[in-house]
């Protein structure tokens, strides 16, 4: 998701670049459009999880519906394999040739 929409958005990035926007700006533009998509994600998959708990808690051995242990864990390591998975194409915008990106348009 993240490499299509960096796709989509190599005219702009290109544009930064050339108007001397530094690279460490453009891997942050991007790892925080990532961030903000996963922390979507997350809101609602705990939402969801908490309501989802009392009807799961019987098959669980020895965890508590709201274990917040357990959640913590999860959204961490849902946001910590995000941020990984995020920094390739946000790499790969950071190098982009401004001439190229323009002459696609």
């Amino acid at each position: 998701m993240i490499t299509f929409a960096v796709a989509r958005r190599t005219g702009e990035i290109g544009v930064r670049i050339a108007l001397g926007a530094p690279l460490a700006g453009v891997v942050r533009m991007v790892l925080l459009d990532a961030g903000r998509m996963v922390a979507a994600g997350i809101v609602v998959g705990l939402a969801a999880a908490l309501m989802l708990s009392r009807y799961v808690e019987s098959q669980l051995f020895g965890i508590r519906a709201a274990d917040l242990v357990v959640y913590a864990s999860a959204a961490g390591t849902i946001a910590a394999v995000a941020a990984l998975a995020a920094f390739v194409p946000a790499w790969r915008a950071s190098r982009i040739d401004p001439v190229s990106a323009l002459r696609c348009e």
